[in-house]
Protein backbone atom coordinates (compact mmCIF):
# COMPACT_ATOMS: atom_id res chain seq x y z
CA UNK A 1 0.00 0.00 0.00
CA UNK A 2 2.79 2.59 0.96
CA UNK A 3 4.11 2.01 -2.67
CA UNK A 4 0.63 2.65 -4.34
CA UNK A 5 0.25 5.74 -1.92
CA UNK A 6 3.73 7.12 -3.33
CA UNK A 7 2.31 6.66 -6.82
CA UNK A 8 -0.63 8.05 -6.13
CA UNK A 9 0.88 11.57 -4.43
CA UNK A 10 3.31 11.81 -7.03
CA UNK A 11 0.18 13.54 -9.48
CA UNK A 12 0.60 16.56 -7.12
CA UNK A 13 3.70 17.22 -8.34
CA UNK A 14 3.61 18.78 -11.34
CA UNK A 15 0.71 21.07 -9.47
CA UNK A 16 2.34 21.51 -5.70
CA UNK A 17 1.64 25.70 -5.87
CA UNK A 18 -2.03 25.04 -6.31
CA UNK A 19 -2.00 22.36 -3.64
CA UNK A 20 -0.11 24.34 -0.91
CA UNK A 21 -1.98 27.14 -1.79
CA UNK A 22 -5.26 25.39 -1.31
CA UNK A 23 -3.78 24.17 1.77
CA UNK A 24 -3.31 27.12 2.82
CA UNK A 25 -6.71 28.91 1.99
CA UNK A 26 -8.37 25.77 3.67
CA UNK A 27 -6.75 26.50 6.83
CA UNK A 28 -7.53 30.50 6.76
CA UNK A 29 -11.59 29.22 6.53
CA UNK A 30 -11.48 26.92 9.09
CA UNK A 31 -9.40 29.30 11.44
CA UNK A 32 -12.34 31.50 10.19
CA UNK A 33 -15.00 30.00 11.34
CA UNK A 34 -13.71 29.08 14.81
CA UNK A 35 -13.11 32.87 15.81
CA UNK A 36 -16.67 34.35 14.91
CA UNK A 37 -18.33 32.27 17.89
CA UNK A 38 -15.41 33.92 19.83
CA UNK A 39 -16.30 37.35 18.67
CA UNK A 40 -19.99 36.29 19.24
CA UNK A 41 -19.32 35.18 23.12
CA UNK A 42 -17.64 38.26 23.57
CA UNK A 43 -20.22 40.32 22.83
CA UNK A 44 -22.54 38.20 24.85
CA UNK A 45 -20.63 37.84 27.74
CA UNK A 46 -18.95 41.42 28.08
CA UNK A 47 -20.20 43.95 25.98
CA UNK A 48 -23.48 44.06 26.56
CA UNK A 49 -22.76 45.88 29.78
CA UNK A 50 -20.89 48.61 28.70
CA UNK A 51 -22.61 51.81 28.56
CA UNK A 52 -24.71 51.87 25.49
CA UNK A 53 -22.68 54.41 23.40
CA UNK A 54 -19.60 52.54 24.14
CA UNK A 55 -21.21 49.33 23.34
CA UNK A 56 -22.52 50.38 19.90
CA UNK A 57 -19.20 51.67 19.08
CA UNK A 58 -17.68 48.25 19.61
CA UNK A 59 -20.51 45.78 18.31
CA UNK A 60 -20.53 48.42 15.05
CA UNK A 61 -16.36 47.31 14.49
CA UNK A 62 -17.11 43.82 15.61
CA UNK A 63 -19.69 44.22 13.20
CA UNK A 64 -17.10 45.31 10.36
CA UNK A 65 -14.61 42.74 11.58
CA UNK A 66 -17.38 39.91 11.13
CA UNK A 67 -18.15 41.24 7.87
CA UNK A 68 -14.46 41.20 7.02
CA UNK A 69 -14.39 37.31 7.72
CA UNK A 70 -17.06 36.22 6.45
CA UNK A 71 -15.90 37.74 3.23
CA UNK A 72 -12.18 35.98 4.05
CA UNK A 73 -14.19 32.81 4.52
CA UNK A 74 -15.95 33.51 1.04
CA UNK A 75 -12.63 33.89 -0.78
CA UNK A 76 -11.21 30.79 0.84
CA UNK A 77 -13.72 28.32 -0.20
CA UNK A 78 -14.31 30.43 -3.50
CA UNK A 79 -11.00 29.59 -4.36
CA UNK A 80 -10.79 25.89 -2.75
CA UNK A 81 -13.58 25.32 -4.62
CA UNK A 82 -12.74 26.68 -8.16
CA UNK A 83 -8.70 26.43 -8.05
CA UNK A 84 -8.94 23.30 -6.31
CA UNK A 85 -11.05 21.29 -8.68
CA UNK A 86 -9.14 22.58 -11.83
CA UNK A 87 -5.88 21.03 -9.86
CA UNK A 88 -8.47 17.93 -9.49
CA UNK A 89 -9.06 17.86 -13.16
CA UNK A 90 -5.56 18.50 -14.42
CA UNK A 91 -4.27 15.25 -12.23
CA UNK A 92 -7.49 13.64 -13.66
CA UNK A 93 -6.12 14.28 -17.27
CA UNK A 94 -2.81 13.42 -16.29
CA UNK A 95 -4.02 10.01 -14.72
CA UNK A 96 -6.48 9.78 -18.50
CA UNK A 97 -3.42 10.04 -20.73
CA UNK A 98 -1.07 7.98 -18.58
CA UNK A 99 -3.61 4.83 -19.11
CA UNK A 100 -5.01 6.08 -22.70
CA UNK A 101 -1.59 5.79 -23.88
CA UNK A 102 -0.84 2.61 -21.64
CA UNK A 103 -4.04 1.14 -24.00
CA UNK A 104 -1.36 2.04 -26.95
CA UNK A 105 0.77 0.07 -25.73
CA UNK A 106 -1.26 -2.91 -24.92
CA UNK A 107 -1.49 -5.99 -27.37
CA UNK A 108 -4.24 -7.64 -29.28
CA UNK A 109 -3.46 -10.74 -26.45
CA UNK A 110 -4.88 -8.35 -24.10
CA UNK A 111 -7.62 -6.69 -25.71
CA UNK A 112 -8.71 -10.45 -26.88
CA UNK A 113 -9.44 -11.05 -22.88
CA UNK A 114 -10.86 -7.36 -22.27
CA UNK A 115 -14.89 -5.68 -22.75
CA UNK A 116 -14.58 -2.55 -24.21
CA UNK A 117 -16.92 -1.05 -21.76
CA UNK A 118 -14.38 -2.38 -18.71
CA UNK A 119 -11.84 -0.84 -19.99
CA UNK A 120 -13.95 2.63 -20.24
CA UNK A 121 -15.27 2.49 -17.20
CA UNK A 122 -11.29 2.70 -15.63
CA UNK A 123 -10.78 5.70 -17.95
CA UNK A 124 -14.10 7.89 -16.81
CA UNK A 125 -15.70 7.26 -13.75
CA UNK A 126 -12.82 5.42 -11.69
CA UNK A 127 -10.76 8.24 -12.51
CA UNK A 128 -13.45 11.02 -11.65
CA UNK A 129 -13.11 9.04 -8.22
CA UNK A 130 -9.23 9.65 -7.93
CA UNK A 131 -9.60 13.00 -9.13
CA UNK A 132 -12.29 13.54 -6.13
CA UNK A 133 -10.10 12.08 -3.71
CA UNK A 134 -7.09 14.16 -4.63
CA UNK A 135 -8.81 17.15 -4.56
CA UNK A 136 -11.33 17.31 -1.39
CA UNK A 137 -9.02 14.30 0.74
CA UNK A 138 -5.99 16.64 1.92
CA UNK A 139 -8.39 19.68 2.53
CA UNK A 140 -10.89 18.13 4.06
CA UNK A 141 -8.72 16.37 6.69
CA UNK A 142 -6.91 19.47 7.41
CA UNK A 143 -10.28 21.51 7.92
CA UNK A 144 -11.81 18.82 9.73
CA UNK A 145 -8.54 18.03 11.91
CA UNK A 146 -8.14 21.90 13.20
CA UNK A 147 -11.97 22.50 13.69
CA UNK A 148 -12.44 19.48 15.83
CA UNK A 149 -8.99 20.26 17.95
CA UNK A 150 -9.12 23.73 17.78
CA UNK A 151 -12.91 23.70 19.30
CA UNK A 152 -11.71 21.53 21.81
CA UNK A 153 -9.42 23.20 23.03
CA UNK A 154 -11.33 26.61 22.90
CA UNK A 155 -14.00 25.14 25.02
CA UNK A 156 -12.04 22.96 27.17
CA UNK A 157 -10.68 26.41 28.33
CA UNK A 158 -14.15 27.58 28.59
CA UNK A 159 -15.78 24.55 30.53
CA UNK A 160 -14.35 21.56 30.80
CA UNK A 161 -17.29 19.40 32.23
CA UNK A 162 -19.67 20.72 29.08
CA UNK A 163 -16.51 20.02 26.48
CA UNK A 164 -16.49 16.29 28.02
CA UNK A 165 -20.26 16.14 27.77
CA UNK A 166 -20.33 17.49 23.54
CA UNK A 167 -17.49 15.16 23.17
CA UNK A 168 -18.52 11.98 24.33
CA UNK A 169 -20.39 11.35 21.51
CA UNK A 170 -17.60 11.67 19.06
CA UNK A 171 -16.20 8.23 19.40
CA UNK A 172 -19.90 6.81 19.31
CA UNK A 173 -20.28 9.36 16.02
CA UNK A 174 -16.55 7.81 15.05
CA UNK A 175 -17.57 4.29 15.43
CA UNK A 176 -20.92 4.21 13.42
CA UNK A 177 -19.48 5.77 10.49
CA UNK A 178 -16.52 3.90 10.39
CA UNK A 179 -19.19 0.82 10.42
CA UNK A 180 -21.21 1.62 7.61
CA UNK A 181 -18.69 3.02 5.63
CA UNK A 182 -16.91 -0.32 5.33
CA UNK A 183 -20.82 -1.70 4.45
CA UNK A 184 -20.66 0.71 1.68
CA UNK A 185 -17.21 0.56 0.85
CA UNK A 186 -18.34 -3.18 -0.34
CA UNK A 187 -21.62 -1.89 -1.78
CA UNK A 188 -19.64 0.84 -4.29
CA UNK A 189 -17.13 -1.88 -5.23
CA UNK A 190 -20.41 -3.62 -6.76
CA UNK A 191 -22.01 -1.19 -8.21
CA UNK A 192 -18.43 -0.02 -10.24
CA UNK A 193 -18.70 -3.85 -11.49
CA UNK A 194 -21.78 -3.14 -12.28
CA UNK A 195 -22.00 -0.13 -14.31
CA UNK A 196 -18.93 -1.60 -16.01
CA UNK A 197 -21.08 -4.52 -17.49
CA UNK A 198 -23.96 -2.51 -18.51
CA UNK A 199 -21.38 -0.03 -20.17
CA UNK A 200 -20.08 -3.14 -22.24
CA UNK A 201 -23.37 -4.45 -22.98
CA UNK A 202 -24.55 -0.87 -24.03
CA UNK A 203 -21.25 -0.36 -26.39
CA UNK A 204 -21.67 -4.24 -28.17
CA UNK A 205 -25.18 -3.16 -28.64
CA UNK A 206 -25.08 -0.02 -30.03
CA UNK A 207 -21.88 -0.95 -32.44
CA UNK A 208 -23.76 -3.98 -34.13
CA UNK A 209 -27.26 -2.03 -34.05
CA UNK A 210 -27.44 -3.26 -37.54
CA UNK A 211 -27.26 -6.51 -36.98
CA UNK A 212 -29.48 -6.16 -34.45
CA UNK A 213 -32.01 -4.35 -36.66
CA UNK A 214 -31.55 -7.07 -39.57
CA UNK A 215 -32.49 -9.78 -37.46
CA UNK A 216 -35.55 -7.99 -35.39
CA UNK A 217 -34.27 -8.72 -32.40
CA UNK A 218 -34.66 -4.83 -30.49
CA UNK A 219 -36.37 -6.92 -27.82
CA UNK A 220 -33.63 -9.60 -27.18
CA UNK A 221 -31.42 -6.51 -26.55
CA UNK A 222 -33.71 -5.04 -24.34
CA UNK A 223 -33.54 -7.86 -22.30
CA UNK A 224 -30.02 -8.44 -22.21
CA UNK A 225 -29.93 -4.61 -21.00
CA UNK A 226 -32.59 -4.86 -18.34
CA UNK A 227 -31.21 -7.96 -17.04
CA UNK A 228 -27.64 -5.95 -16.42
CA UNK A 229 -29.77 -2.44 -15.57
CA UNK A 230 -31.74 -4.56 -12.40
CA UNK A 231 -28.50 -6.36 -11.28
CA UNK A 232 -27.26 -2.97 -11.13
CA UNK A 233 -30.51 -1.56 -9.68
CA UNK A 234 -30.05 -4.32 -7.16
CA UNK A 235 -26.33 -3.43 -5.98
CA UNK A 236 -27.34 0.29 -5.79
CA UNK A 237 -30.83 -0.42 -3.55
CA UNK A 238 -27.88 -1.79 -0.99
CA UNK A 239 -25.71 0.71 -1.34
CA UNK A 240 -28.55 3.46 -0.65
CA UNK A 241 -29.49 1.31 2.59
CA UNK A 242 -26.35 1.71 4.20
CA UNK A 243 -25.47 5.37 2.78
CA UNK A 244 -29.27 5.90 4.45
CA UNK A 245 -28.31 4.55 7.75
CA UNK A 246 -25.18 6.21 7.53
CA UNK A 247 -26.81 9.77 6.36
CA UNK A 248 -29.72 9.40 9.10
CA UNK A 249 -27.89 8.12 11.78
CA UNK A 250 -25.17 11.24 11.59
CA UNK A 251 -27.86 13.55 12.09
CA UNK A 252 -29.49 11.59 14.88
CA UNK A 253 -26.19 11.92 16.57
CA UNK A 254 -25.40 15.16 15.74
CA UNK A 255 -28.86 16.76 17.28
CA UNK A 256 -28.25 13.99 20.65
CA UNK A 257 -25.12 15.89 21.23
CA UNK A 258 -27.04 19.54 20.78
CA UNK A 259 -29.51 17.77 23.44
CA UNK A 260 -26.63 16.66 25.99
CA UNK A 261 -25.30 19.90 25.68
CA UNK A 262 -29.10 21.55 26.28
CA UNK A 263 -29.86 19.53 29.04
CA UNK A 264 -26.18 19.65 30.73
CA UNK A 265 -26.12 22.93 30.29
CA UNK A 266 -29.33 23.83 31.62
CA UNK A 267 -28.14 21.66 34.71
CA UNK A 268 -25.23 24.03 35.65
CA UNK A 269 -26.70 26.80 34.59
CA UNK A 270 -29.14 26.27 37.70
CA UNK A 271 -25.89 25.44 40.05
CA UNK A 272 -24.02 28.27 38.87
CA UNK A 273 -21.16 25.74 36.71
CA UNK A 274 -21.79 27.73 33.32
CA UNK A 275 -23.36 30.98 32.18
CA UNK A 276 -25.65 32.07 29.65
CA UNK A 277 -23.33 33.45 27.53
CA UNK A 278 -21.05 30.22 27.75
CA UNK A 279 -23.80 28.03 26.77
CA UNK A 280 -24.68 30.08 23.74
CA UNK A 281 -21.16 29.70 23.03
CA UNK A 282 -21.18 26.03 23.31
CA UNK A 283 -24.07 25.69 21.15
CA UNK A 284 -22.64 27.67 18.18
CA UNK A 285 -18.91 25.92 18.48
CA UNK A 286 -21.37 21.94 17.97
CA UNK A 287 -21.64 22.41 14.58
CA UNK A 288 -17.84 23.22 14.29
CA UNK A 289 -16.97 19.73 15.49
CA UNK A 290 -20.17 17.42 14.69
CA UNK A 291 -19.76 18.64 10.82
CA UNK A 292 -15.78 17.98 10.45
CA UNK A 293 -16.78 14.30 12.25
CA UNK A 294 -19.06 13.95 9.48
CA UNK A 295 -16.54 15.01 6.49
CA UNK A 296 -13.63 12.94 8.42
CA UNK A 297 -15.94 10.04 7.68
CA UNK A 298 -16.46 11.04 4.07
CA UNK A 299 -13.42 11.25 3.65
CA UNK A 300 -12.57 8.31 4.41
CA UNK A 301 -15.47 6.83 2.37
CA UNK A 302 -13.92 9.05 -0.49
CA UNK A 303 -10.66 7.47 0.28
CA UNK A 304 -12.69 4.12 -0.11
CA UNK A 305 -14.04 5.06 -3.05
CA UNK A 306 -10.89 7.03 -5.18
CA UNK A 307 -8.26 4.73 -3.64
CA UNK A 308 -10.43 1.29 -4.99
CA UNK A 309 -10.88 3.14 -8.53
CA UNK A 310 -6.57 4.14 -8.40
CA UNK A 311 -5.92 0.03 -7.33
CA UNK A 312 -7.67 -0.39 -10.80
CA UNK A 313 -6.09 1.86 -12.58
CA UNK A 314 -2.46 0.66 -10.96
CA UNK A 315 -3.82 -2.77 -11.95
CA UNK A 316 -3.83 -1.71 -15.91
CA UNK A 317 -0.82 0.38 -15.60
CA UNK A 318 1.26 -2.77 -13.83
CA UNK A 319 -0.14 -5.09 -16.84
CA UNK A 320 3.39 -4.93 -19.36
CA UNK A 321 2.57 -5.21 -22.78
CA UNK A 322 4.23 -8.92 -23.69
CA UNK A 323 5.23 -7.04 -27.11
CA UNK A 324 7.70 -4.37 -26.42
CA UNK A 325 11.13 -3.50 -27.43
CA UNK A 326 14.06 -5.10 -26.38
CA UNK A 327 16.61 -3.14 -24.71
CA UNK A 328 19.24 -3.68 -27.30
CA UNK A 329 16.78 -3.30 -29.97
CA UNK A 330 18.05 -2.49 -33.65
CA UNK A 331 16.85 0.26 -36.19
CA UNK A 332 15.35 -1.43 -39.38
CA UNK A 333 13.84 2.27 -40.88
CA UNK A 334 14.37 0.91 -44.86
CA UNK A 335 13.74 -2.92 -44.57
CA UNK A 336 14.06 -5.07 -48.16
CA UNK A 337 11.77 -7.61 -47.20
CA UNK A 338 12.95 -10.69 -46.92
CA UNK A 339 11.01 -12.98 -44.75
CA UNK A 340 12.11 -16.27 -43.76
CA UNK A 341 10.10 -18.63 -40.85
CA UNK A 342 11.95 -20.58 -38.87
CA UNK A 343 10.48 -23.93 -37.41
CA UNK A 344 7.73 -21.65 -36.61
CA UNK A 345 5.31 -22.45 -34.34
CA UNK A 346 2.02 -20.87 -32.21
CA UNK A 347 -0.59 -20.95 -29.95
CA UNK A 348 -3.05 -18.48 -27.89
CA UNK A 349 -1.65 -17.59 -24.34
CA UNK A 350 -4.90 -19.46 -22.82
CA UNK A 351 -5.23 -22.49 -25.06
CA UNK A 352 -2.01 -24.52 -25.59
CA UNK A 353 -3.65 -25.71 -29.05
CA UNK A 354 -1.24 -24.97 -31.65
CA UNK A 355 -2.59 -22.82 -34.27
CA UNK A 356 0.46 -22.96 -36.00
CA UNK A 357 3.24 -25.94 -36.18
CA UNK A 358 6.73 -25.84 -37.08
CA UNK A 359 6.32 -23.79 -40.33
CA UNK A 360 9.63 -23.67 -42.57
CA UNK A 361 8.75 -20.57 -45.35
CA UNK A 362 10.87 -18.84 -46.63
CA UNK A 363 9.68 -15.48 -49.06
CA UNK A 364 12.24 -13.09 -50.84
CA UNK A 365 12.40 -9.58 -51.09
CA UNK A 366 9.75 -8.37 -53.36
CA UNK A 367 8.17 -11.57 -53.96
CA UNK A 368 4.41 -12.02 -54.15
CA UNK A 369 3.04 -14.79 -51.59
CA UNK A 370 -0.46 -15.60 -51.83
CA UNK A 371 -1.59 -17.80 -48.52
CA UNK A 372 -4.96 -20.32 -49.39
CA UNK A 373 -6.86 -22.92 -47.35
CA UNK A 374 -10.07 -23.46 -44.99
CA UNK A 375 -10.80 -21.27 -42.55
CA UNK A 376 -9.26 -21.58 -39.25
CA UNK A 377 -5.35 -22.98 -40.25
CA UNK A 378 -3.91 -19.76 -39.51
CA UNK A 379 -3.58 -17.49 -42.45
CA UNK A 380 -4.64 -14.36 -41.12
CA UNK A 381 -2.74 -15.97 -37.80
CA UNK A 382 0.56 -16.29 -39.99
CA UNK A 383 0.54 -12.89 -41.25
CA UNK A 384 0.24 -11.23 -37.99
CA UNK A 385 3.31 -12.93 -36.75
CA UNK A 386 5.21 -10.31 -39.15
CA UNK A 387 4.40 -7.15 -37.45
CA UNK A 388 4.64 -8.63 -34.40
CA UNK A 389 1.22 -8.37 -33.44
CA UNK A 390 1.36 -11.55 -31.53
CA UNK A 391 4.91 -13.08 -30.83
CA UNK A 392 5.93 -16.62 -32.02
CA UNK A 393 5.58 -19.53 -29.57
CA UNK A 394 8.78 -21.47 -30.96
CA UNK A 395 11.11 -21.16 -33.81
CA UNK A 396 11.83 -17.67 -35.02
CA UNK A 397 10.74 -15.16 -37.50
CA UNK A 398 13.44 -13.06 -39.80
CA UNK A 399 12.86 -10.43 -42.02
CA UNK A 400 16.45 -9.37 -43.22
CA UNK A 401 18.28 -11.69 -41.54
CA UNK A 402 17.08 -9.88 -38.23
CA UNK A 403 14.27 -11.88 -35.77
CA UNK A 404 11.59 -9.54 -35.48
CA UNK A 405 11.83 -10.22 -31.91
CA UNK A 406 15.68 -8.20 -31.54
CA UNK A 407 13.86 -4.95 -34.30
CA UNK A 408 12.42 -1.98 -32.57
CA UNK A 409 8.70 -2.30 -32.94
CA UNK A 410 7.86 1.00 -34.44
CA UNK A 411 10.22 1.16 -37.10
CA UNK A 412 9.10 -3.11 -37.71
CA UNK A 413 5.28 -1.73 -38.17
CA UNK A 414 6.49 1.13 -40.04
CA UNK A 415 7.44 -0.89 -43.01
CA UNK A 416 4.52 -3.39 -42.90
CA UNK A 417 0.99 -1.95 -44.36
CA UNK A 418 -1.96 -4.38 -44.22
CA UNK A 419 -5.34 -4.05 -45.26
CA UNK A 420 -7.45 -6.62 -43.68
CA UNK A 421 -10.85 -8.09 -43.97
CA UNK A 422 -12.75 -6.04 -40.96
CA UNK A 423 -12.62 -2.52 -42.46
CA UNK A 424 -11.96 -0.01 -39.62
CA UNK A 425 -12.18 3.87 -40.45
CA UNK A 426 -12.95 6.54 -37.85
CA UNK A 427 -15.41 9.20 -37.80
CA UNK A 428 -14.03 11.90 -39.70
CA UNK A 429 -13.74 13.12 -43.30
CA UNK A 430 -12.28 11.20 -45.76
CA UNK A 431 -9.13 12.71 -46.16
CA UNK A 432 -8.31 12.37 -42.53
CA UNK A 433 -8.98 8.66 -43.49
CA UNK A 434 -6.55 8.40 -46.07
CA UNK A 435 -4.27 10.17 -44.32
CA UNK A 436 -4.23 8.05 -41.39
CA UNK A 437 -1.14 6.15 -43.67
CA UNK A 438 0.95 8.54 -43.92
CA UNK A 439 0.18 11.53 -41.03
CA UNK A 440 2.46 13.85 -43.30
CA UNK A 441 1.53 13.47 -46.17
CA UNK A 442 0.13 16.39 -48.24
CA UNK A 443 -3.14 16.73 -50.08
CA UNK A 444 -2.02 15.88 -53.50
CA UNK A 445 -0.31 12.38 -52.14
CA UNK A 446 -3.59 11.59 -50.56
CA UNK A 447 -5.28 12.08 -53.76
CA UNK A 448 -2.77 10.25 -55.63
CA UNK A 449 -3.03 7.11 -53.26
CA UNK A 450 -7.06 7.34 -53.71
CA UNK A 451 -6.68 7.20 -57.59
CA UNK A 452 -4.12 4.23 -57.10
CA UNK A 453 -6.70 2.49 -55.30
CA UNK A 454 -9.87 3.68 -57.64
CA UNK A 455 -11.41 5.15 -55.28
CA UNK A 456 -10.73 8.86 -56.18
CA UNK A 457 -14.00 8.63 -58.48
CA UNK A 458 -16.39 7.62 -56.18
CA UNK A 459 -14.85 10.83 -53.79
CA UNK A 460 -15.63 13.43 -55.94
CA UNK A 461 -18.64 12.50 -56.79
CA UNK A 462 -19.71 13.64 -52.42
CA UNK A 463 -20.43 17.40 -52.63
CA UNK A 464 -17.67 17.81 -50.68
CA UNK A 465 -15.19 15.91 -52.02
CA UNK A 466 -12.49 14.53 -49.84
CA UNK A 467 -14.03 16.45 -47.09
CA UNK A 468 -17.04 14.43 -46.99
CA UNK A 469 -17.36 12.89 -43.04
CA UNK A 470 -18.19 9.12 -43.11
CA UNK A 471 -19.76 9.23 -39.59
CA UNK A 472 -18.82 6.36 -37.14
CA UNK A 473 -17.05 3.30 -38.44
CA UNK A 474 -17.79 4.71 -42.33
CA UNK A 475 -21.57 3.97 -41.97
CA UNK A 476 -22.01 6.68 -44.78
CA UNK A 477 -20.42 4.24 -47.31
CA UNK A 478 -20.57 0.87 -48.59
CA UNK A 479 -18.58 -2.03 -48.10
CA UNK A 480 -16.83 -1.61 -51.11
CA UNK A 481 -16.07 2.04 -50.76
CA UNK A 482 -14.70 1.31 -47.20
CA UNK A 483 -12.57 -1.43 -48.48
CA UNK A 484 -10.98 1.16 -51.16
CA UNK A 485 -10.09 3.78 -48.48
CA UNK A 486 -8.36 1.21 -46.59
CA UNK A 487 -6.27 0.35 -49.39
CA UNK A 488 -5.93 4.34 -50.18
CA UNK A 489 -4.44 4.12 -46.78
CA UNK A 490 -1.89 1.69 -47.45
CA UNK A 491 -0.69 3.12 -51.02
CA UNK A 492 -0.03 6.07 -49.18
CA UNK A 493 1.86 4.72 -46.47
CA UNK A 494 4.19 2.91 -49.43
CA UNK A 495 5.99 -0.08 -47.13
CA UNK A 496 8.27 -2.69 -48.41
CA UNK A 497 6.08 -5.38 -46.90
CA UNK A 498 1.95 -5.72 -47.23
CA UNK A 499 -0.56 -8.12 -46.14
CA UNK A 500 -3.70 -8.37 -48.07
CA UNK A 501 -6.07 -10.17 -45.76
CA UNK A 502 -8.85 -10.46 -48.55
CA UNK A 503 -8.37 -7.03 -49.17
CA UNK A 504 -10.90 -7.32 -52.28
CA UNK A 505 -13.41 -9.67 -50.64
CA UNK A 506 -16.13 -6.70 -50.45
CA UNK A 507 -15.65 -5.51 -53.63
CA UNK A 508 -18.14 -6.13 -56.63
CA UNK A 509 -16.17 -8.26 -59.64
CA UNK A 510 -15.54 -5.09 -61.61
CA UNK A 511 -14.36 -2.90 -58.34
CA UNK A 512 -12.53 -5.74 -57.56
CA UNK A 513 -10.82 -5.93 -61.19
CA UNK A 514 -9.79 -2.42 -61.20
CA UNK A 515 -8.13 -2.78 -57.57
CA UNK A 516 -6.39 -6.51 -58.07
CA UNK A 517 -4.45 -4.18 -61.31
CA UNK A 518 -3.62 -1.45 -58.11
CA UNK A 519 -2.61 -4.11 -55.85
CA UNK A 520 -0.62 -6.02 -58.14
CA UNK A 521 0.75 -3.00 -59.39
CA UNK A 522 1.45 -1.77 -55.43
CA UNK A 523 3.18 -5.20 -55.13
CA UNK A 524 5.57 -4.70 -57.86
CA UNK A 525 9.21 -5.12 -55.94
CA UNK A 526 8.13 -5.37 -52.51
CA UNK A 527 7.31 -8.58 -50.22
CA UNK A 528 3.42 -9.49 -50.77
CA UNK A 529 1.65 -11.40 -48.84
CA UNK A 530 -1.98 -12.32 -49.98
CA UNK A 531 -4.78 -14.04 -47.91
CA UNK A 532 -7.54 -15.52 -50.81
CA UNK A 533 -10.65 -16.41 -50.62
CA UNK A 534 -11.51 -15.87 -54.29
CA UNK A 535 -8.83 -18.01 -55.91
CA UNK A 536 -9.05 -16.64 -59.21
CA UNK A 537 -7.46 -12.99 -57.95
CA UNK A 538 -3.73 -14.89 -57.02
CA UNK A 539 -3.58 -16.56 -60.51
CA UNK A 540 -0.19 -14.45 -60.66
CA UNK A 541 1.26 -15.14 -57.61
CA UNK A 542 4.49 -16.13 -57.62
CA UNK A 543 4.43 -18.66 -55.23
CA UNK A 544 0.91 -20.21 -53.42
CA UNK A 545 0.66 -21.79 -50.13
CA UNK A 546 -1.48 -23.98 -49.26
CA UNK A 547 -2.37 -24.19 -45.42
CA UNK A 548 -3.87 -27.18 -43.77
CA UNK A 549 -4.45 -27.82 -39.75
CA UNK A 550 -1.00 -29.78 -40.18
CA UNK A 551 1.07 -27.34 -41.41
CA UNK A 552 2.29 -26.31 -45.21
CA UNK A 553 0.39 -28.93 -47.62
CA UNK A 554 1.70 -27.54 -50.40
CA UNK A 555 3.39 -24.52 -52.35
CA UNK A 556 3.97 -23.73 -55.76
CA UNK A 557 2.85 -21.25 -58.98
CA UNK A 558 -0.89 -21.70 -60.00
CA UNK A 559 -0.22 -24.11 -62.54
CA UNK A 560 1.73 -26.36 -60.93
CA UNK A 561 -0.64 -26.71 -57.76
CA UNK A 562 -2.82 -27.72 -60.53
CA UNK A 563 -1.30 -29.82 -62.18
CA UNK A 564 -0.77 -31.69 -58.37
CA UNK A 565 -4.12 -32.36 -58.30
CA UNK A 566 -4.40 -31.96 -54.69
CA UNK A 567 -5.95 -29.55 -52.24
CA UNK A 568 -5.33 -26.57 -54.21
CA UNK A 569 -7.66 -28.13 -57.23
CA UNK A 570 -10.54 -29.07 -55.28
CA UNK A 571 -10.12 -26.00 -53.61
CA UNK A 572 -9.59 -23.76 -56.82
CA UNK A 573 -12.48 -25.97 -58.49
CA UNK A 574 -15.05 -25.83 -55.71
CA UNK A 575 -14.71 -22.19 -55.46
CA UNK A 576 -15.08 -22.13 -59.26
CA UNK A 577 -18.68 -23.86 -58.90
CA UNK A 578 -19.56 -21.62 -56.58
CA UNK A 579 -18.87 -18.92 -58.66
Amino acid sequence: MKDKLKKLFAYYKPYRFLFYSDMFFAVMGAAVTLVIPLIVRYITSEVVYYEAADARRVIFYLGVLLIFLVLVEFGCNYYISYFGHVMGAKMEADMRSDIFGHYQKLTFAFYDNQKVGHLLSRITSDLFDISELLHHGPEDVLISVIKIVGSFVILMNINAKLTVTAFAFVPLMVAFAVYYNMKMKQAFARNRARIADINSQIEDSLAGIRVVKSFANEKEELKKFNKGNHNFLEAKKDSYKYMGMYNSGLTALTTLVTVGVLIAGGIFLTTGGVNAPDLITFLLYINNFTEPVKKLVNSAEQFQNGYTGFERFLEILSIAPDISDKPDAVSMENMQGDIEFKNVSFHYEDNEEKVLNHINLKVRAGEYMALVGPSGVGKTTLCSLIPRFYDVSEGELLIDGVDVRDMKLNDLRNNVGIVQQDVYLFAGTIMENIRYGKSEATDEEVVLAAKNANAHEFIMSFPDGYDTDIGQRGVKLSGGQKQRLSIARVFLKNPPILIFDEATSALDNESEKVVQKSLESLAKDRTTFVIAHRLTTIRNAQKILVLTEEGIAEQGTHEELLAKKGIYESLYFSGEERK
